[in-house]
């Protein structure tokens, strides 16, 4: 892509894709990046893009929620192989999205560790989810700020709300120390 995806989605045509022909990862493979890359090509010609994607998905209720369910419908309105959608959660089957999650954290938090880059203005901070993996959630369980048994999004949102106790314009600050005590202190 030479350093520039999104000149690449929009100027390269499809049938040059072919460096992509032999693209594996895991479970992810070549059909799969084709179709990211096609939906991804779709969202950013004819929903303004990602942002906006997740933006408008944020304000059918105000929740992160409905911005990933929103998400996951518009990537797959193209015709697309079944097995390419366990590559996105779908929240609307419970899953704790925390992939996604880390996404809308990075774009739209901004931190003075310039980890989160803040870029993302139109969803609050304070709208934001845990990214829910099994050391922040064994973690939130011993500090007992969690107590569903499953890493599930009913888990996220039991976990987030917890900390919005502490921070409520900012409950995700807390997934750095969350992470670090499950998987470098071995809490």
């Amino acid at each position: 892509m030479n350093n520039n995806p999104i000149e690449f989605l929009m100027k390269t045509p499809e049938e040059e894709w072919d460096v992509f022909m032999d693209f594996k990862h895991r479970t992810f493979n070549s059909d799969d990046c084709f179709f990211f890359l096609k939906s991804l090509k779709n969202i950013y010609q004819n929903h303004g893009g990602l942002e906006q994607v997740f933006t408008k998905g944020y304000q059918i209720e105000n929740s992160i929620f409905s911005s990933l369910d929103y998400f996951r419908k518009v990537f797959f309105e193209l015709d697309h192989l079944h097995r390419t959608e366990k590559h996105i959660s779908n929240v609307q089957t419970g899953a704790a999205a925390k992939r996604l999650n880390m996404f809308l954290r990075w774009m739209i938090r901004s931190d003075q560790a310039g980890v989160d880059f803040g870029l993302w203005k139109q969803v609050p901070s304070s709208a934001l989810m845990l990214p829910l993996d099994v050391h922040t959630g064994n973690v939130a369980r011993k500090l007992g700020l969690l107590t569903r048994t499953q890493n599930d999004w009913r888990a996220v949102e039991e976990v987030t709300a917890k900390l919005r106790e502490f921070d409520r314009e900012d409950p995700i600050k807390y997934d750095f120390a969350l992470f670090g005590l499950g998987v470098f202190e071995k809490f």
